[in-house]
């Protein structure tokens, strides 16, 4: 009788422990070197184990991780339905945290997956983005990251010069803007410090200019990425929006991915974090709190930042915040979330009407590869 193979994998960056199991039968516990010829080991394991049971399908979860999606990948190229879980979402309690192991953690998810695939549970899976998008990403990641690198800098510039007692010239103030000329009257002060502190100033002006020129170059890859064939029209019509530059376009086209992935507003905001949480239980319904400040935290910062430009610029937008603030200072945070709610659902729909790239689509599972004559050799090409 054909059974499904169940597997909770807890993934670690040199090793990987697997707890599986045939149907409602005994778990079987097995650990493996997470590198290549280690997975090639494991699915020759996982290979064995399903064709002593006779199984055409395995499914396999593990915990989303710094690891990145390499291993379901190689899983899901092998035929093997692998699910990628979401750390936030898992069961947890307080005798859990004091009494973790690895075994137990491989357990737990071997639980998650036999719900799902027994009882019909569903499982808090992650959207496992394409390889296209991640290449995508690490650009749009690496000029964000770039950025606040930057201002780290720029931050201990000022403290420097106010625990020196540096005032900073009228023209700075007027708009703060870190030109050219500002950059020459930085060098200059440096000659008015004690001779032990100059090179600390003078490192930090070469790495504010060396995150500028970063700046620079990410910036001329980012647009020419947001001219693609994959992000030109959705790209444009993003950035059409008031307050919406390129950064926060191709940011929330890059981290959102597939649209469709969402049924409607309220998933856009819960998704990204700007739903507020709830305590609420007995005669106490209507109990909410802060921001969940779930969901991909880059996206909230552009967000941000997008809906103070919008504030500044757009009448419409503005009128929106000051009738959500009432005139209170103390209701400005909130005035401000609500006005990044808007534009992200705002985003969402104008992302939406342009489609999704064939490419960010999730490919059909491939046949069972542990059912072919040489399993071993499957496994082998697949690493």
């Amino acid at each position: 009788m054909s059974q499904v193979i169940m597997v909770g994998c807890d993934l670690h960056d040199r090793s990987m422990l697997l707890r599986m199991a045939a149907g409602s039968g005994e778990p079987e516990e097995r650990s493996f070197a997470n590198d290549g010829p280690g997975r090639v080991a494991m699915l020759e394991y996982l290979f064995a184990f399903a064709r002593r049971h006779g199984s055409r399908r395995i499914v396999f979860v593990y915990e989303a991780s710094g690891q990145g999606y390499g291993l379901y990948d190689l899983l899901t190229e092998q035929g093997i339905d692998c699910h990628v879980l979401s750390p936030s979402h898992l069961p947890k309690s307080a005798k859990r945290k004091k009494q973790k192991t690895d075994s137990k953690d491989a357990q737990m998810l071997l639980e998650q997956v036999r719900a799902h695939v027994l009882a019909g549970n569903s499982l808090p899976t992650v959207w496992t983005p394409p390889q296209a998008l991640r290449n995508d990403r690490e650009l749009v990641r690496a000029r964000l990251e770039t950025a606040e690198a930057q201002t780290r800098v720029k931050l201990q510039i000022f403290a420097m010069l106010k625990r020196f007692n540096v005032e900073l010239p009228d023209w700075f103030r007027t708009n703060r803007s870190w030109t050219k000329r500002f950059v020459q009257w930085l060098r200059g002060q440096a000659q008015r410090l004690a001779s032990v502190v100059i090179p600390v100033l003078e490192g930090q002006i070469v790495r504010f200019e060396m995150f500028q020129r970063q700046l620079v170059d990410f910036d001329r890859h980012l647009r020419h990425l947001s001219r693609s064939p994959l992000y030109r029209d959705a790209c444009k019509a993003l950035r059409e929006l008031p307050g919406v530059g390129l950064l926060t376009a191709m940011t929330f086209l890059t981290e959102m991915g597939d649209m469709t992935r969402f049924d409607n507003r309220r998933q856009v905001a819960a998704y990204l974090g700007l739903c507020p949480s709830s305590s609420e239980s007995g005669d106490a319904d209507d109990r909410k709190g802060h921001i969940t400040h779930q969901g991909p935290g880059r996206v909230r910062k552009v967000l941000c930042q997008a809906a103070w430009s919008a504030v500044r610029t757009d009448d419409v937008t503005r009128a929106t915040w000051e009738r959500i603030k009432r005139g209170s200072p103390k209701r400005g945070k909130k005035a401000i979330v609500a006005v990044m709610r808007q534009m992200a659902i705002r985003l969402w729909h104008v992302a939406l009407s342009h489609g999704t790239p064939a490419e960010w689509l999730t490919p059909p599972l491939k046949p069972p590869r542990w059912l072919e004559s040489s399993p071993a050799a499957a496994g082998t090409n697949a690493a």
